[in-house]
């Protein structure tokens, strides 16, 4: 449709022209407009740079118009349209701006108000320095892991194919694979876009075990076995809940049901896929770690952790208990936050269900400080990471690694249109419709995922280095500050309790004692 309505502006133009020489030369001021339209058109068909003009050719100018005009135009216009989004301007178009390889340096200051109650900030140092050359890993695999993985410090979050379209998914692994960073598959399976340019995969096992399932949705171990083997999956998440809906599984309808998609996660071609709620291989801590012992075996020793939103701090103290019981401890867990973003999910479960990504982090550090556990367990947090001050922070609260899912979708061309459960998607990343997808240039929008991913950590490198530290791992509490009032500051080692390595088992403290003595590993 788009090429037939190109193709008719150029039949007009060129009747305008015949018309204006042979008749009137009125019709000269046509044949300029329709051909300058047509003109356009083209070549917004035919360049790869911009999802939207290869969608909306002509018209797509728009936008670019409000971007140039702001901030007074393209604020009204832009920002109302997308009001209670997760991520406000300034962050998007920083994500944007490193994405393209554009200078990110803003004038005049601050667009935030550093007096504002909740407004954080690290304490720099006047030992400043230059930060290093190496590029900073973390290792994942305890000692039953046979194949640890050195995992970058910001990845691609979980995001399954059939969420995002094949495009999107090629182009974040090209990405990965080019910067060396993992691309967490989503709970759908690994499907031919995550294979195709070799990125490294964190393949996440959910409820439905697609990929991995047998014909009643049950987990199959010979199924996953010969998949895990794929020298490509670097490691295994089993996802417990996950952020934007802890406690819901997901649904997706036969409609969109592809022959695709139904080959990716086992299922048959055009019937509807729910995702319990809970796992059915396992109902207790205990038999959670015996899960991830499974797994680890069939793999063949790759490193396999779990990822969560925390709800309840008793039941996350009753799976250390399991570990510390067992013997048997997760490589890696994955923390997500309740402000964790999905194109489907009820708005109560979104504002009010799960708890957000710094105390669940901080919870889930502690947790496995006081059970003596925090050496052999890495955490990844996962929960709008877009900068290199949010994984800066993020370590100083616990983490060791960091996984983002929106800003990934923002580099690949995202423009927070917020049609994702539509099939709609103006840019090509949230659908499965064919003509909107081949919109988004796997090759250019890899590019960007890069650039993205690089720049951003060498931010976070550069902000450690100003603090006149020679690593993440020199992070500490008292480094980053929150402001409490208009003349108040307190850093995080004053504003909360971190525990000791091994003080639940020794002696837990009052504040952790009721539900350290309630938690229990034979039950959630």
């Amino acid at each position: 449709m788009r090429w037939l309505i190109v193709a008719g502006m150029w039949l007009v133009g060129l009747a305008a022209v015949a018309l204006a020489v042979a008749v009137a030369s009125g019709w000269w001021v046509l044949a300029v407009i329709a051909l300058a339209f047509a003109c356009v058109g083209t070549r917004d068909l035919l360049q790869r740079r911009h999802s939207i003009l290869r969608n909306y050719p002509v018209l797509g100018h728009a936008r670019f118009l409000l971007e140039r005009i702001r901030p007074e135009i393209q604020q009204y216009f832009v920002e109302s349209a997308t009001d209670g989004t997760p991520f406000d301007r300034e962050t998007r178009d920083l994500v944007y701006e490193r994405a393209k390889g554009t200078k990110d340096d803003e004038p005049f200051g601050t667009e935030r108000d550093v007096q504002a109650p909740g407004h954080e900030f690290m304490a720099h140092s006047l030992r400043a320095r230059h930060a290093g050359e190496e590029t900073p890993t973390v290792r994942l695999g305890g000692p039953d892991c046979a194949r640890p993985y050195d995992i970058a410090l910001l990845n691609v979050s979980a995001m399954s194919f059939g969420s995002l379209s094949g495009n999107a998914v090629e182009a974040m692994n090209a990405g990965a694979a080019r910067g060396g960073f993992a691309h967490d598959t989503g709970e759908g399976g690994i499907s031919s876009h995550h294979r195709r340019h070799g990125g490294d995969l964190i393949w996440e096992i959910g409820s439905g075990y697609f990929g991995c399932r047998t014909a009643t949705g049950h987990f199959d171990p010979e199924l996953f076995a010969a998949k895990a083997a794929d020298d490509q999956v670097k490691a295994i998440s089993v996802k417990l809940s996950q952020g934007a809906k802890p406690g819901l599984g997901g649904v997706l309808p036969g409609a969109k049901v592809s022959a695709e998609i139904a080959a990716t996660r086992g299922v048959p071609v055009g019937q509807t896929v729910i995702s319990p709620p809970a796992h059915s291989a396992f109902d207790t801590p205990n038999e959670l770690v015996d899960f991830i012992a499974t797994l680890r075996t069939l793999s063949g020793g790759k490193p396999v952790g779990f990822k969560l939103c925390v709800g309840s701090r008793v039941e996350f103290l009753g799976i250390c208990k399991a570990m510390v019981e067992k013997g048997v401890t997760a490589d890696f867990v994955i923390v997500d936050g309740a402000e964790g973003g999905t194109g489907a999910a009820p708005v109560e479960f979104e504002d009010h269900m799960g708890m957000p990504l710094t105390e669940g982090l901080m919870l889930v550090h502690n947790a496995l400080v006081g059970a003596g556990l925090r050496d052999r367990v890495k955490i990844g947090a996962s929960g709008k990471v877009a900068s290199g001050s949010d994984i800066v922070k993020r370590v100083i609260q616990g983490a060791d690694f960091t996984l983002a899912a929106r800003a990934m979708m923002f580099a690949v061309g995202c423009i927070q249109a917020q049609a994702c459960h539509t099939n709609h998607c103006p840019v090509g990343v949230a659908t499965q419709d064919p003509a909107r997808a081949r919109a988004l240039d796997v090759p250019d929008k890899a590019a960007r995922v890069h650039r993205f991913q690089k720049s951003t950590v060498a931010s976070a490198k550069q902000m450690v280095a100003s603090m006149g530290l020679d690593g993440f791992d020199e992070l500490r509490p008292s480094m980053l500050n929150r402001r409490i009032d208009a003349h108040t500051t307190r850093t995080y080692a004053e504003l909360y309790e971190w525990l000791l390595p091994g003080e639940l088992l020794d002696n837990p403290p009052d504040g952790w004692l009721t539900d350290w003595i309630d938690a229990d590993a034979d039950r959630f």
